[in-house]
This record gives structure tokens, sequence and C-alpha cells, in this order.
């Protein structure tokens, strides 16, 4: 008998522990959306991102917010928030590939890692209020140039960053694929995953070589983000109802 109310409360804790995992993933996925279209509507009423680093200090000397958000901060909070969904995903599918729903979230791990290492929105604000107090030429020119070479290194550019996008999308390509095998996630959000990551990877992978056409590929890619992150989210939130129920 007592071995039976200890394995009786082992699993309502687990459950209970199982529903808080993945209410975090849902709020995670919906932060996520909310990233994408604040992003979104920056570019809309501010502009897009400055393409140099003497472009960006003339933003930052009208408007210091502006440079900041026109950055890459905003794409750094989304990707950071794969550190609240990949969990619930990795307990959601776990038991159906164990092996690659692990190297997924490991992938994951590893790119929103280098991501944070290589974010280069505080490196060119900092560089930015230099910029602004400079009175020379020559302190300038220096600051133009050092910002040119974060802007070569950033999660963008350089070739860590190359990677881990490789790695980010290809994680988001092999859970949609075990989703479309799931019960407990909708098909159109493992299509919308699938189709979604799969565009980006393609665009990822060719955008050094082909620029023109992975700014097309981009264009087709960005409505299926709008469907996956709001059908994720409510797919956590329901296996998190779930989990509560049966605790």
């Amino acid at each position: 008998m007592s071995l039976l109310i200890q394995h009786s409360t082992c699993t309502v804790v687990l459950k209970s522990e199982l529903k808080s995992i993945y209410r975090i993933g849902g709020v995670a996925a919906f932060l996520q959306l909310a990233a994408i279209l604040s992003y979104a509507v920056v570019i809309a009423m501010l502009g897009p991102k400055p393409v140099s680093s003497e472009e960006y200090y003339s933003v930052f000397q009208s408007s210091p917010l502006n440079a900041f958000f026109r950055g890459d901060f905003l794409l750094m909070v989304l990707i950071g928030l794969y550190l609240g969904t990949f969990p619930a995903i990795y307990v959601a599918l776990r038991d159906m590939s164990p092996i690659y729903t692990a190297l997924a979230s490991v992938f994951t791990l590893i790119a929103v890692t280098g991501c944070f290492a290589t974010e280069s929105s505080f490196s060119l604000f900092h560089l930015g209020n230099l910029y602004t107090a400079a009175v020379s030429d020559a302190q300038r020119a220096q600051l133009v140039a050092a910002g040119e070479a974060i802007m070569a290194s950033d999660m963008w550019n350089g070739s860590a960053a190359y990677m881990g996008g490789i790695l980010l999308q290809g994680a988001g390509v092999m859970i949609s694929v075990i989703m479309s095998r799931s019960g407990d996630f909708n098909k159109v959000t493992a299509y919308a995953g699938l189709l979604g990551n799969g565009l980006d990877l393609i665009q990822h992978i060719i955008h050094p070589f082909a620029p023109s056409i992975s700014a097309s590929i981009s264009m087709i890619m960005g409505p299926f983000y709008f469907v996956w992150f709001p059908m994720l989210g409510w797919d956590l939130l329901r296996l998190s109802r779930k989990a509560s129920a049966e605790a």
C-alpha cells in the first residue's frame, strides 16, 4: 500500500511538472509570434535594419531607440524564446523519437547560444554613443571601421552564425517531421513548421551565394511562421491542460 501511494504521488508530481513545462512552452511560442509581429511593425514604421555602421550611427544620432530596435534585438528575443518552446516540444515528442528529438534540442541550444554570443545590438549601441561624442574625423573613421568589423561577425554574417542558422532551422525541420506523426500536435502545426523552417533553411544556406534568390524565398516562408508559432502555442497549452486533468 505504501509503495502504491508513493507511486501515485510521484505520478501526480510528474504530471504537474509536465503541465508547467507545456505552459511555459505555449506562452513562449505566442511571445515568439509577438516578436515577429513587433519586428514587422518596426520595419514598417521606422525602416529596415541599417546596412552599414555609418548608416547605423546616423540613425543613432537622430534617435538611439530607433537604432536599437531597427537592429537585431527583437530577433534575438525571438530566437532566445526557443529555450522555452523546445523543452516542451522535447517532452512531448521524446517517446516517439528519442534520438532525433534530443538532437534537435541540442542543435537548438547550440544555435541560441551562438546567437547570444554574436548579436551586435549592444556593441553597436556602445559604439554609437562613442561616435556621437567623437570630436575628430579620425575618431569617427575608427569607430566606423570598428562597427563594420562587428557587423561582419554578427549573428547573420559570421561563420558561427551561418552554422547556427543551419542547426536552428534543421532542428525545426526535424521536429516538424516528428510532429506530423504525433497525435499530440495538429497537422497544421507540423506542416506549417516543416514549410517555414524548410524554406528558411534553404534561403539561409544559399544566401551568401545567391542573395536575390534568398530574398525571394524569405518572402514565401514568412507566412508559414505566422501559422506555426500560434498553432504551436495552442497545442502546447492544450497539452498543459491535458496534463493538469490527468494529474
